[in-house]
């Protein structure tokens, strides 16, 4: 693109285009002709997705913006591991949010255009995608002096919710309501009389004495093997989940799979996109560097 011919070719691209999506550099964009006020005035349809690292009317417009920076500026890794040890999420989630965001602007915004017959200009930032996740930590914050802890793999607001220790293995558990809490003491830990523990009557209570709820919980798991805790949880209908490792995941009795194609002929499993149980009417696949770039000069000949 930094050639005029290829400048060109870009521009009769995007004349036939629905959707421009980019994430230059910022100000890189208007340098090739595609301003807002440029698109606006030549591509009035064009709906122009632009990604940032942050918003363009803030301080740090012109910061570099990587997916670990963000979750750490965005406070997700503040409430994100251990008490001792703030962390990143497992995956990049910046990435991931933000991409998630610009879909749903895509979809909003031709909706719009089949009404109104004129496109938009979307700005999307990476830090308000980890921000909006933010709002229950903010909300809890601003409005209820409160600062969100971190619990490792346990629930900050919510107990209990966390994984429990059995003989041979680890069960998570997860109170909602208080009449779970009376089967889960009644049919599962088999202590009546911690449901009548007045320290442990409602749930912010039992988040306030977690420590001394869990002195009471922890030994009755470590008495029992998995398969025993699982059943006690099923006929309680409590609602529980296993810890699983990486090891685990490719063998997951729910993990949906689909195959995609790679540039050298092989074929590779991946799981199927949420919203594609039914799969793929042909195999995806993934092009080679350059595959198109004949056909698409072809296309959009001058």
């Amino acid at each position: 693109m930094k050639t005029e011919h290829d400048l060109a070719l870009l521009h009769r691209m995007v004349a036939r285009a629905d959707v421009l999506v980019q994430n230059l550099a910022p100000g890189a964009i208007d340098r090739l002709g595609l301003s807002a006020d440029a698109i606006a005035e030549k591509f009035p349809r064009l709906i122009a997705i632009n990604i940032v690292g942050y918003g363009q009317d803030t301080p740090y417009a012109a910061m570099r913006a990587y997916d670990m920076l963000v979750q750490a500026e965005s406070g997700i890794c503040a409430v994100t591991g251990t008490p001792d040890t703030p962390s990143k999420v497992g995956v990049s989630a910046a990435d991931i949010a933000t991409g998630m965001n610009a879909h749903a602007a895509i979809l909003e915004a031709l909706l719009a255009r089949q009404k109104t017959g004129r496109g938009r200009i979307v700005e999307v930032a990476m830090f308000d995608a980890m921000a909006d996740w933010m709002t229950v930590p903010l909300l809890h914050y601003e409005y209820a002096g409160r600062e969100t802890q971190r619990y490792g793999l346990a629930h900050a607001s919510i107990y209990p919710y966390r994984p429990y220790a059995c003989r041979d293995g680890s069960v998570v558990v997860s109170i909602q309501q208080n009449n779970e809490w009376k089967r889960f003491c009644t049919l599962v830990l088999q202590r009546q009389d911690l449901f009548a523990d007045e320290r442990f009557a409602t749930n912010a209570w039992r988040v306030a004495n977690r420590t001394a709820l869990d002195a009471e919980i922890e030994p009755i798991f470590a008495a029992i093997d998995c398969e025993k805790a699982i059943d006690r949880l099923n006929e309680a209908q409590i609602a529980w989940g296993r810890v699983s490792a990486m090891h685990d995941l490719p063998h997951h009795k729910a993990l949906r799979r689909t195959e995609v194609a790679l540039p050298d002929g092989r074929r590779i499993s991946v799981p199927i996109p949420a919203g594609r149980s039914e799969g793929f009417a042909t195999v995806p696949g993934v092009p080679a560097l350059g595959a198109d770039s004949d056909r698409i000069r072809s296309e959009f000949a001058a």
